[in-house]
């Protein structure tokens, strides 16, 4: 089954790496509303999307 949000989760500051399911999963926690809006594909798009910017966190460091 394809992901019905157009957003890319990939891209994601919260899509981590969790080893118990040794997969990449969403590390918000979603209420039951909002993970049945995400199953179902009726949101257009997630509300904690956030562009993961490596570059970003490296220039804090610099």
């Amino acid at each position: 089954m394809s992901n019905p949000n157009p957003t890319p989760c990939e891209s994601c500051v919260f899509y981590v790496y969790d080893e118990d399911y040794d997969a990449y999963v969403c590390g918000v926690n979603l209420d039951e509303d909002e993970m049945v809006s995400f199953l179902t594909g009726t949101r257009k798009a997630c509300p904690y999307y956030r562009y993961y910017d490596e570059y970003k966190s490296v220039n804090k460091q610099i």
